[in-house]
Order: C-alpha cells, then structure tokens, then sequence
C-alpha cells in the first residue's frame, strides 16, 4: 500500500481538498488556502492513526494522565506534525512541484494563542513526549479566542491588541460536541434531607455555561500514537431569551451569550480589579470542571466503582490554577455519585497531583472568600469541609502551635489559599529544578515539607528536541545526524557523543559555519520586521521569555547603556561588536514591566541611530515574541542570557533550548542553570552574581542599600541619571522615574532594588568582558557551543516525562501499530 505521503498521491489530494474546501483549482488559491488544504490532507492522515491510538486505548485500558493547565503555547502544528509523521521531506518535495515553499506555508499559519510563557510551553513539550513515549494522556486547557493579547510596539511602548488566530479557522481542531457539559456558577446551596439522616446539596438559582470540548491531535514521533489537547469553549446555554428582549429587559437577553463569551475570551484577564479576579476564577473552574467530568464520564464507560477512579486516572495540576480540580472533583463523587466523604478523599488524594512552578509569593494564588464563595457556593463549602479537617491534623502533628496552622491553614485571613489546597490532597508536590526544589523545601513551603516529607519531590524541567531543533534549526539538526545518527530525536542522551568533535577543527568550522548561516535567516527577519540592519558577525547576545522584574531584563538594558557610555567616551576602545537582542511580552497590569521594554526601545533608538559608534552595539526588540520565531531565535543566539535573581526562577526552559542549539550561558546560579552548569561544566558558561543562600539571607536581613552603591560607583550612577534627565527620552525626564524609582527607592517606603540589580551589576559586567573574550577565540568559542550541544541530553522533556509516568502517575505505554 502507498504512503498516504507518496508524491504524486499527496499532490492530487491537496488539489482535491482545494476544490472542497474553497471551490478553487490550484492556480487560483492564495498561500492561506493552500496551507489550510495541506493541513486538511495532512489532518485527514492524523485522524487514522489517532482512531488507531483510541482503539488500542480501548482494548488495554490503561491509565491516562489529565495534565491540567491554564496555558499550552503549542506554537505551529504543521511543520511539527509532518516532522512527528516523518514525512517532512515527501511534502516539502511535492509543494515544491506545485511552486510552493513548505516554509511559507507553514507562515500561513497562526500560532495559537493558548499561552503566554515557559508554564505553557512546557506543558507544550509534555504533551509531545507523552505522545512520543507512548503513555496516554490528555491535555486539558481552554480555547481562548483572543490569547493574551498580539504584542505591538508603537512609540517604544507596548500595544495589546485582540490576538485573533481562530479569523479564519483552525485546520488541526475538531470539535466534540457530543461531549460538552454544564458548568455552573453561583446562587445558593440548598440542603435536602430524606429523612434518613441522608442529607444532599444542591445548587440553585445559579447561572451556567456550557462547555463545548474542542481536541487538537498531539502526534508522537514515528510511532503511530496521537493524543489530544482538549481545549474548552463557551457556549451560552440559552443563545438567545426571547421572553426576556420581548419585555424589554435586552441586557438579561444577551447575559448568557455574554458570559460564555467572557470566559474564553483572553487569557490572564487583567485582576487588578475585583471584575478581572472574579473572570479569572470563573475561567479556572470552567476548564476544572469540564475536564473533571469528561474524565468521570469516560471512566464510568467501562468501569463501575467510581472508589477505583485512581487506578485509570491521574490529574497533575500545573501550578496553582488549575486545583479547584481537588474540591470539583470531591463534588462530584460525594454530591452526584454517592460516595462518602472518605470515599471521595481516599480517591482524590490519590488521583490529584501537584507542580509548583515558582516560590514567588504574589503568584502562589490566594482568593478573597468573598469571591471564591459567592461564585462557588458548594465547591467552597467543600473546601471549608477540607480545610477543617485538615486543620485538626495540623494541630495533631504540631500541638500548641498556631503559627503552623497560619501558614498552612487552606482557608486564614480572609482568603483561600490553592497552594496549600493542592499541598494538602495531592499525594505529590514538585518542584521544576534540584534548587527550586530544595528552597520550597527548606524556605518557602517548609511547614509542609516537615508536615509531608514523603510528598516533596524533584522533577527538573525540559524541553522537546524535536520543535527546537529537530524543526527550529534544521541546519544543525542534519549536522548531528550526520554525526552520530538519528537517535537523538528521541533520546537526547545520544547528543554525548558530539563530546569528540569538541576539538575538531574541521567541525568546529561546520558547526560555526551553521550558527553564521542561522544568524543571517534571523538579520533577515529584524531588518524586515524592525528596519534595523544588524551585523551577522556581530556576538548575538540574546534574552527573550516573559518580561518580569526578577528576569532583570532591565539589569540587560542597563548594562547595555554602561558600554555605550564606555564607547561614547573612548570612541577608538577596543570593542567586539555585539547585538542585543530582546523579545517579551508584559502583562497588560504590569507597569514596570511595560515600562521596561520602553527603555529598551528608546535606548535602541538612539544607539542604532548614532553613527559615530560605527555599529558596535545594535539593541533589537523583537515585537511579538512566540514559538515560530523564538525558533529562529534559539538557533541564532550565541549568547543566552538567564540573568533572573538568584533564588527567583524555580527552572526556566529557555536556557535549555539556548543549549541546545548551541549558545553558551551567561547566567545565575538559579534554577536549572546550576544543572546545566554542572552538565556542560564551569569552563563553558559565563556564571556571576549572588548565589540564592546569600540572596535569601540578604532578604531576611533587610541590609541591602543601593543608595551606597549608587553614591560610590560613578559609572552606575551616570547609567541611572540616564533614567531621569531624559537622555533617552527627549528630555522629559519623567518617563522612566518610576524605573529609578524602583532601584533607589528614592520616594518610597518599600524596599528598595527588590531583585538585586544593582547588587550584581559589577559581577555582570565582568562575565560580559569574559563573554566578550572568550568569544574572540573563536575556536575555543565553537568547542564550548558544541560542548554545550553535547551535554544537553538530560534536559529533554522525554526524560522529565519518564519521571513523572514512572514516579507520580505510575502510568504504562501503549503501543499503536503504525498505519502505512
């Protein structure tokens, strides 16, 4: 039988699928109606190898993992899907033949906007190792139709506009109606007794939504398995109140559409605001419920005892948003399924568990009662239940002792506390890094580490070789194939064996030689998208992932403006030239993160535009950082930039796919970049700074002054008066004061140069000189990148995934029988 990816057989099917979907013969058709008949044809081959998955699922019935995320920054499907399909090349030579480049296909499509940063492109990755390990799984998140926002840079500042990349339709989705269920928000409980002494709970006079399951296929690598991300929508449970409009009342006509309509409009609705918090918990329980009831409802299929749940299901909660899946779930065993509360426990301590991805306090979610009660009557009294009984367990563990029961409490102060929901009924909680790990442990959640020792463990994060190389950098991906085979693709551990080819002069000329061909595709893409021409010689020192203060994206830009000082004076200084590169979206609430990328953006105009530097130093933002371009990036860099406060990144990823494509680190000790550190080893990396012990300390001892920094170091003190004499402003020298502000603490009572800026500045200044010399031998340079390259075989997601399928979820592998 032909491979359904046969040339001349392909060729005719995207012609026939233009006929069907638009009516239209091949020369008619417009690049966007090609990609989506390419993508139809390719869907249509998908389909038989997910039915083929599903049927096995059906017969071996194993346990399947619901992996629970307010984010899945997938990033483009079909280049990764014809990858994961290994029919890449088949496509690429029969577009080819039709006068069409696969790559501006693959243009054509938009990234979906179902994230925002490393939370979701993680469980992005998960999701492609579960499939291409064979273990089966869900993913389960919500359709937003807008994302966070499209990111647009006008005058230096960010612009959020409506990210709309369902416009015209998404080829790789399909909706599942027929699974759609109910969720239902506020009113009032109302307690019914029998009679009996049985006594039930129902909630009336609630407003409610239904949930319409759309799944995306998730494709493993060569080897027939196709998962789904299910992705929910809203849809109001009554389109249309005629009653309601004919008696005039067209506000109460349209609530339902509306509210439906809120709930998957964007993600992180802005909280600032008691109607962005209250959104923002409608949304985590919408996506909750639904996925907690579709898993039911599949279970219940095939099996009767809802007390066994566990041994078919697991729930891993990523971070805090999704654990109101802990008390839905408790909801539907005891009120709808008849279980006792112990039952009910026993079932979801076993099935529900939990990933804390940051030690940072403001985003360990804590929800005002008021809110949490008034939106979720019975889900709170749930909670309430939960909350006592644990609290009788605290005081038996710790008599005498009502700090434990302050700290650990799930309910205290007025607020809800889902960390410590999810601590209590999970029967695991890890962190993301060996460090992040140890300081939950020892610091941040230490009254539950001593209250639950055997929960806490360690599951170092990764990422998908596959998307960021294998697709990203194909160039660099052939070089290694040729090298050392294809194993690589699915086990990176194989990357050892470059180690060799470290010394090589002859491969450190390829290898160099591919990072120069990389870094011209991405000069392209800045001179088009910025104007900006940029030298490809030039060191590509680069920091994208999400803008936030601890990420010291500012500590960059400051040290950016001291070697422009530097130049500004000495104009004939020995300077190797160098491009910074930035890309980042800030939260829409986010004042000083927005703030940020506007200095960024006024200190590349003036830099870029003054020609007595002669190009030494170009500052590039990329606008609208995502997956698609962030692949162009990684493969570019030479420089990876993972400068957060020590102590304050609980992984990181990006400083992985960086290592991957061969970038060496300039960095903390933060994180996983301790890991990579000891993987690549000191000599190839560029490390400085506080470690995390002498942060925390300084944190508890509230003895860090910037001011004698400030009053001391000339050259720092002319770098922040650049903030307010309107150097890079036009002379309004407002602009940035809450910047300087915030480093000095010049008209404020709150502590000042929260995250160690100024601190470190010196230490990172001296690892840039370093950068700077080590890169001039480029020899020694292309032996510590392909070193990096080399050691990067323990950050695959496939061996994070093996950890959790062996250690949390105690899942098996399937094997599906490829369809030829």
């Amino acid at each position: 039988m032909k491979s359904p990816f046969e040339k001349e057989k392909f060729k005719t099917d995207v012609k026939d699928a233009l006929k069907i979907l638009y009516r239209k013969n091949l020369d008619e058709a417009t690049r966007q109606e090609v990609y989506q008949a390419v993508a139809y044809c390719v869907k249509d081959v998908i389909i038989d190898h997910w039915m083929a998955t599903q049927e096995e699922v059906r017969k071996k019935d194993p346990k399947i993992v619901y992996y629970m995320s307010m984010e899945f920054l997938m990033g483009r499907a079909l280049g990764n899907n014809l990858l994961n399909l290994t029919a890449y090349k088949e496509v690429k030579e029969a577009l080819e033949e039709l006068d069409f480049d696969l790559v501006s296909v693959e243009d054509e499509e938009p990234d979906p906007a179902l994230g925002n940063g490393g939370l979701g492109r993680l469980a992005a990755c998960f999701l492609d190792s579960l499939a291409t390990l064979g273990y089966p799984a869900y993913g389960c998140g919500i359709r937003y139709r807008y994302g966070m926002f499209k990111q647009q840079i006008q005058d230096g500042y960010q612009n959020e506009v409506p990210d709309n990349w369902l416009k015209n339709g998404y080829p790789f989705e399909l909706c599942r109606r027929e699974y759609a269920k109910e969720v239902r928000f506020g009113g009032y409980v109302k307690t019914i007794d029998d009679g009996h002494g049985n006594v039930r709970f129902v909630q009336e006079g609630y407003q409610a939504v239904t949930a319409v399951p759309y799944d995306m296929p998730i494709v493993g690598y060569n080897n027939g398995m196709v998962n789904a991300l299910t992705i929910w929508d809203a849809e109001p449970i009554e389109v249309f109140q005629l009653d309601s409009f004919d008696k005039g009342d067209y506000k109460k006509a349209v609530e339902q559409e509306n509210l439906a309509r809120n709930l998957v409009d964007v993600l992180y609705p802005n909280d600032n605001h008691i109607q962005g918090k209250e959104l923002r918990l409608k949304q985590q329980y919408f996506f909750v419920s639904a996925s907690v009831q579709r898993a039911i409802a599949r279970y219940k299929k095939t099996h009767p005892d809802l007390r066994r749940f566990y041994e078919k299901a697991a729930f891993q909660l990523n971070d805090t948003h999704p654990t109101v899946a802990v008390a839905e779930l408790m909801r539907i065993l005891v009120d709808e399924e008849g279980l006792s509360w112990d039952e009910a426990w026993n079932v979801t301590t076993k099935t529900c568990a939990y990933t804390n991805h940051t030690i940072m306090a403001e985003a360990l979610e804590k929800w005002p009662i008021e809110i949490f009660s008034r939106l979720l009557p019975r889900v709170y009294q749930i909670v309430e239940e939960i909350n006592r009984r644990f609290i009788l367990d605290i005081e038996k563990k710790f008599p005498n002792n009502p700090k434990m029961i302050e700290k650990m409490a799930i309910i205290y102060d007025g607020q809800v506390k889902m960390a410590n929901l999810a601590i209590c009924a999970g029967h695991s909680v890890n962190g993301v890094a060996r460090l992040h790990t140890e300081i939950l442990k020892n610091q941040e959640l230490h009254e539950f580490y001593e209250m639950f020792p055997d929960k806490f463990n360690n599951k170092t994060n990764g990422i998908t070789q596959r998307r960021f190389l294998l697709h990203g950098n194909p160039l660099l991906a052939s070089w290694v194939t040729e090298r050392i085979g294809d194993d690589w693709i699915t086990n990176l551990s194989h990357m050892e064996k470059l180690a060799i080819y470290a010394k090589d002069k002859k491969a450190q000329h390829e290898f160099m030689n591919i990072k120069y061909q990389n870094k011209l595709r991405l000069s392209e893409y800045i001179l088009e998208h910025n104007g900006v021409e940029v030298d490809p010689r030039s060191i590509f020192d680069v920091q994208v992932k999400r803008l936030h203060e601890y990420k010291r994206q500012l500590l960059n830009i400051l040290h950016v403006m001291y070697l422009y000082n530097k130049i500004k004076e000495n104009p004939s200084m020995d300077f190797y030239p160098r491009t910074f590169i930035f890309g980042a979206k800030a939260a829409a609430g986010y004042k000083i993160a927005k703030l940020t990328i506007k200095l960024i953006n006024n200190v590349a105009k003036v830099i870029n535009q003054d020609a007595s530097i002669k190009g030494k130093i170009k500052v590039v933002f990329i606008e609208d950082y995502k997956v698609s371009n962030a692949e162009w990036i990684f493969a570019a860099a030479d420089v990876s930039e993972q400068i957060s406060t020590a102590s304050k990144e609980a992984s990181g990823t990006g400083n992985m796919k960086f290592m991957l494509n061969g970038a060496l680190t300039i960095g903390t000790m933060d994180g996983a970049n301790v890991e990579i550190v000891e993987e690549v080893g000191e000599d190839n990396a560029f490390i400085f700074g506080m470690s995390s012990d002498e942060v925390i300390a300084h944190e508890q001892a509230r003895d860090y002054d910037p001011m004698e920094i400030f009053n001391t170091d000339q050259e720092i003190r002319q770098v922040l008066m650049q903030l307010i004499n309107g150097y890079y402003s036009d002379n309004d020298t407002e602009i940035f004061r809450d910047l300087y502000n915030s480093l000095l603490n010049t008209q404020s009572t709150q502590y000042a140069d929260t995250y160690f800026i100024l601190k470190d500045f010196r230490s990172y200044a001296k690892a840039q000189e370093e950068v700077e010399k080590a890169y001039r031998d480029e020899r020694g340079w292309a032996e510590s990148a392909i070193l990096n390259v080399a050691h990067v075989g323990k950050f695959s997601s496939d061996r994070t995934i093996e950890e959790y399928a062996k250690e949390i979820w105690e899942l098996e592998k399937i094997k599906v029988l490829k369809i030829k």
